[in-house]
């Protein structure tokens, strides 16, 4: 969750008077009023809401929940002008595959509109940016930058420029050693040969993401009245909503947005794009659901009080909106309009006697013997991706269920923990060794079935067999090893083993192959273990 600070007279001057009222609208909306005097209003943004860290978002909103600016707000979107352009080259495939950019004109910037726009960049690379490791943001005045511009990778000691906030020039390695900013952030450049950069038509460095924009041509002052903005990062949709988030709230601020053109090998995009999603929604399943009965004419008004369009059945969702996956986030914000104070609760007709199921009761018991032995518990999502299931891990793509019309790149249900702890690890690869981690979950083979998977590095095949020792004896369940002709493609041959129950196969231990590790961009050797729980479930029924 992140906290925005707003000016108390704009908001009074813009929305309204801050009585008892409009105190209880800002909690209904669900944005906590974390406090508040005669300058400055605090409110807290849940993380699912980052279009409201700005306080020019939060008032496009805010002003449609109160009714007094109801539906979906449209900002003109200008064509690109000549040189409105980005070359995409091939050579930032391997270290930051994708950007997405913007030109917006007619600014007028003060202190305090400037220190919206750094405050909501710096909030983005928090939230959606996962601290600049998914994206990051650049905003640059237009004025001293010669279009078009080139998204490339360059070898750090090729990369030379002086860097915001500093006074002599740099080379790429220099800033990450030396600069504040490329201390803190160095780790996410780590181990690379070749750093990403923006560089405009004269050759000048605009920035070396997702680290430090140059102190020439990237810092926005007063004076700024047009600027280029981008978002470079791994994940193409969460850069287009990001984008939009950005776009958006400098034109609530008078900013004209024009659009640019990408250009990558043979293909041509365009960006940013303002078109809404349509989603559908069934009257029926909505009234369900919430327990009440609205019309369709109330479910229109509730729909456009937060900021969406309705038509017969279709839901025209705002492009900076990022928390929009499915019907059901429709039918929460139908909610947050009623009003959750409007709602009735009603005793339940029947009675009944809670009872913990047994299969909860083994589970617990085998997740406190773990965070005993200094492990970690992890949650992953049922669903994944092909690459991540089947291509990383040297795994044939069969026997698998996949989700019909995925809004995402997790387009089939999981069928197994492994490649989800080896995904965890390489995703914190700067973070203090050893780590221990497991998951207890379920997976879909296609049966659906509950697994325990650990994973240990830096640690070999020893190690992982010891920890399954001392479960084993913990749980009462007399586990047995023995060698396998037929192992898993990402165990290494000669180091792994069956873990058997009765005679029967129910996992695998060993050691994680090199060229999985590598697939992961893991450095240190990883010890594993899946097992399938239910057998051991029917044991200690």
């Amino acid at each position: 969750m992140s906290n925005v600070t707003f000016p108390r007279k704009q908001f009074e001057k813009d929305i309204g008077k801050l009585d008892e009222k409009m105190q209880n609208k800002i909690a209904m909306f669900g944005t906590g009023l974390e406090k508040f005097d005669n300058s400055e209003i605090e409110i807290e943004v849940y993380p699912n809401r980052p279009d409201l860290l700005s306080y020019h978002g939060f008032k496009r909103s805010f002003l449609a929940f109160l009714g007094k600016k109801t539906g979906l707000k449209e900002y003109k979107l200008h064509k690109p002008e000549k040189d409105f352009a980005v070359n995409i080259d091939s050579s930032v495939k391997d270290v930051r595959p994708y950007t997405v950019c913007a030109i917006v004109k007619g600014l007028k910037f003060d202190d305090e509109k400037i220190k919206e726009i750094i405050d909501i960049q710096e909030k983005l690379h928090l939230t959606i940016g996962r601290k600049r490791k998914k994206l990051a943001i650049g905003i640059y005045p237009l004025e001293k930058i010669k279009l078009p511009i080139t998204f490339k990778a360059l070898e750090p000691d090729k990369i030379k420029f002086i860097p915001l906030e500093s006074d002599r020039e740099m080379s790429g390695l220099q800033i990450l050693q030396k600069h504040p900013k490329g201390k803190e952030y160095a780790s996410l450049l780590a181990g690379k040969s070749k750093f990403p950069i923006f560089i405009d038509a004269n050759n000048n460095i605009l920035s070396m993401p997702p680290i430090i924009n140059s102190q020439i041509t990237g810092k926005i002052t007063n004076e700024t009245r047009e600027i280029f903005v981008e978002c470079s990062g791994f994940d193409l949709n969460s850069l287009n909503k990001c984008l939009n988030i950005i776009a958006s709230t400098l034109a609530e601020m008078g900013g004209e947005v024009y659009q640019m053109e990408l250009y990558e090998k043979n293909s041509k995009k365009i960006s940013p794009d303002f078109s809404p999603e349509k989603v559908k929604i069934n009257l029926e399943h909505a009234n369900s659901l919430l327990g009440v009965n609205l019309t369709e004419k109330e479910i229109k008004r509730y729909l456009e009080e937060m900021g969406h369009n309705y038509n017969k059945g279709v839901v025209e969702v705002p492009p900076w909106r990022t928390d929009i996956l499915h019907e059901v986030d429709l039918i929460e914000d139908i909610a947050i309009a009623y009003g959750y104070e409007n709602f009735v609760p009603e005793i339940p007709s029947i009675t009944t006697t809670g009872k913990e199921e047994q299969k909860e009761i083994i589970k617990r018991k085998i997740a406190e013997t773990l965070c005993g032995l200094s492990f970690l518990e992890t949650s992953s999502y049922h669903l994944t991706s092909k690459e991540d299931q089947f291509k990383k891990m040297i795994m044939p793509e069969e026997e698998f269920i996949e989700v019909k019309e995925s809004k995402t790149d997790y387009t089939i249900l999981r069928k197994d923990l492994t490649h989800y702890l080896l995904k965890i690890l390489s995703e914190n690869v700067d973070a203090e060794y050893p780590q221990r981690i497991f998951e207890i979950g379920k997976v879909f083979t296609p049966t659906e079935t509950e697994n325990l998977a650990l994973a240990i590095t830096p640690a070999n095949f020893t190690e992982a067999r010891q920890r399954l020792e001392y479960l084993s004896r913990m749980i009462n369940i007399k586990l047995e090893i023995s060698e396998s002709e037929k192992i898993p493609n990402y165990f290494i041959e000669g180091r792994t083993i069956a873990i058997k129950l009765e005679n029967k196969i129910i996992g695998y231990l060993g050691e994680i192959h090199p060229k999985i590790l590598k697939n992961w961009k893991i450095k240190m050797p990883v010890s594993l273990f899946e097992i399938n729980l239910e057998e051991i479930f029917k044991k200690l029924e």
